[in-house]
């Protein structure tokens, strides 16, 4: 599935990629004369790179007319090409086969670094050089072994210097299902990695050639085909001639003896690759958490700006990502609206509920939907309410891909039902159901919410208003009309949903009353002189939200469920909801009109920094009629 813009190019990119691929292996072996390790080297290398292995072999190998190609591959530039070819076939294969490997068995990525190398370059060495290039090399295979040894050892560690850095920081950057072998990222940062990689190493494997350490390009003809040339071969006094006759002057010949390469010149360069090596596999270390494996981030996605370092948990960053449109399990229509009342059912004098929090599409504007936490397939989740006295069941189903548990906000009932996961209870695994049962004591406005990874799954909706009417109709705080205004904040950047927090990156866009951004809030209407109940619920995580209502001053009678005496009622226009905070307030109609309800943080009233017929986010209308 395409969730994020680079799916898309990636898609585009393999399908060049296999097509290059196919132009390669079929002009290889239908019309190129040169050795099969060759062909196959060009046909793997244009498999990770795509359209520049394609480039790179029409450029340097391809013969352009019949009989040429000995001249065309001459050189050096060209013949430095074929010999990092033939090292960037062998070695990122073996690369490429331990990534995989290792992000299935779940190794921590600087374990996954060393695996890489190793397995690198032993394919490298043992199969692509001392097996496949032995009829070329002549002697014995484990003399090939030893002789190849250094060349492949200053060649890969180059390689591996471009490689490492990339892989590492990208695969544990902000998008890391680079990490997953089975996701379209992991196979495009490995061709990436492979292409710096190949950067890197050719200019050692120019050297290389030039020294005559390493083969380059070479022309293999069949029998009766006229005098061939081979530009270089692996060692001076191992020429050989095959299928036709091959001959140049390299430089271990007697004519060029002051250009063949010292021991002090091996070393250096052995040395220096070394050093490259070292530092592209530790700079990784202080930009990113090495310490963590694809099974510890479960192909997390990171908010944009969202800064995360080299000790940031793998928990943390679980926490923090997006919810993965994937996993989404129903799809809530445009108009569908939250925070419904759910009746219940009574068994054995008990009102018994059921709740199923799973992840669900839902939409907060026209046009706009996030990937929420749901109960019930709405945001927020049911409505409860109960009288005082009530002896309640809750059915808790969880179809959440974590473990979760349900808080009752503000009510007193036994410790073993008050829902923190791990403190009061063992927290509701993904398929399982946990059943709450108590009696109520109190009345008023309260709310019920998720405490087991809260930071995150509040953020995303799993909330919902439990109203209690008291036992004693005498006292209910008297009013008109009622509603309840559940506030919620949202991130959705890219395409995706985020949880918000108050850190960076995370910083909510978005801001819903019961789901939904003005100007798709409802508008409640009324008449002049009419009494309002509103009950403001702080089902939000990341601020305090001063809510407004125009047309004259309310009355605060109710603060966190506990009804005002009347002495001690107040009147304001505004009142600082903070999360988990409620507030009833008896606002009376006194002038017909379209009077706003809102959050007097301004930015709080604006859609992704746009208002939209006025206004945005926590914003809704009274329409008040004579």
């Amino acid at each position: 599935m395409f969730i994020q813009p680079i799916d898309y190019l990636l898609f585009v990119w393999f399908i060049l990629a296999g097509l290059s691929t196919l132009y390669v292996a079929w002009d290889q072996f239908r019309n190129n004369p040169e050795p099969a390790v060759m062909k196959w080297g060009f046909i793997l290398v244009t498999l990770y790179l795509g359209p520049v292995g394609l480039l790179l072999y029409v450029v340097a190998d391809k013969e352009p007319v019949p009989g040429t190609h000995e001249e065309f591959i001459k050189p050096l530039w060209k013949q430095g090409i074929g010999s990092t070819i033939h090292c960037v076939a062998g070695d990122a294969t073996g690369i490429i086969i331990a990534a995989a490997v290792t992000a299935i068995l779940g190794l921590p990525m600087w374990l996954d670094i060393i695996i890489e190398y190793a397995a690198g370059f032993a394919l490298g060495l043992f199969i692509f050089q001392a097996l496949f290039m032995k009829n070329m090399m002549g002697g014995s295979y484990w003399e090939n072994v030893r002789k190849s040894f250094m060349p492949e050892f200053i060649s890969m560690n180059a390689m591996m210097a471009g490689m490492a850095p990339v892989m590492a920081i990208l695969m544990m950057g902000r998008d890391m299902r680079a990490m997953w072998p089975g996701e379209m990222l992991f196979w495009g940062v490995m061709a990436l990695g492979i292409g710096v990689g190949f950067a890197v190493a050719y200019p050692f494997n120019v050297w290389l050639v030039a020294k005559n350490l390493k083969h380059g390009l070479m022309t293999e003809r069949p029998h009766g085909a006229h005098e061939q040339h081979a530009a270089h071969e692996e060692q001076p006094d191992h020429r050989k001639q095959h299928q036709g006759h091959q001959h140049h002057q390299d430089a271990g010949s007697p004519g060029n003896r002051a250009f063949a390469p010292t021991r002090i010149q091996i070393g250096a360069m052995a040395g220096f690759t070394s050093i490259m090596l070292i530092a592209g596999s530790a700079y990784p270390f202080t930009k990113v958490n090495m310490h963590l494996s694809a099974h510890d981030v479960g192909g997390a996605i990171m908010a944009p700006g969202m800064i995360m370092t080299f000790d940031t948990p793998g928990d943390a960053m679980r926490d923090m990502a997006a919810v993965d449109p994937r996993i989404v399990n129903f799809q809530a229509g445009a108009n569908a609206a939250g925070a419904q009342v759910l009746e219940p059912r009574v068994e054995n004098g008990v009102k018994v509920f059921d709740l199923t929090a799973s992840v669900i599409r839902w939409s907060i504007l026209p046009g706009e939907t996030v990937e929420a936490y749901a109960y019930n397939d709405q945001v927020p989740g049911s409505t409860l309410r109960v009288v005082e006295g009530d002896r309640v069941k809750i059915n808790v189903t969880n179809k959440l891909p974590e473990s979760t548990t349900i808080h009752w906000h503000g009510l007193i009932l036994p410790n073993e039902m008050d829902g923190p996961a791990h403190i009061t209870q063992k927290p509701i695994e993904p398929g399982k159901t946990f059943t709450y049962e108590y009696t109520v004591g109190q009345s008023g406005t309260y709310f019920y919410h998720t405490h087991d990874h809260v930071d995150r799954q509040q953020s995303l909706g799993l909330y919902g208003a439990l109203i209690i009417d008291p036992k004693d109709p005498a006292d209910v705080i008297p009013a008109d009309l009622e509603y309840t205004m559940q506030l919620q904040e949202w991130v959705k950047r890219e395409w995706l949903t985020y949880p918000a927090m108050p850190m960076e990156g995370a910083l909510p866009n978005f801001f819903t009353i019961n789901g939904k951004s003005f100007p798709a809030t409802d508008t409640i209407k009324m008449k002049v002189g009419q009494k309002l109940k509103v009950r403001f619920v702080g089902s939000h995580t990341t601020a305090i939200h001063p809510m407004h209502i125009h047309g004259g001053p309310f009355e605060v009678a109710a603060v966190d469920g506990e009804t005002l005496q009347p002495s001690a009622r107040y009147l304001a226009d505004t009142v600082n909801v903070a999360p988990g905070q409620r507030y009833d307030v008896i606002w009376t109609a006194q002038r017909p009109g379209k009077w706003l309800v809102h959050c007097h943080i301004s930015h709080h009233t604006t859609n992704n920094n746009v208002e939209v017929d006025g206004g945005g986010g926590l914003m809704l209308v009274i329409d008040v009629q004579p």
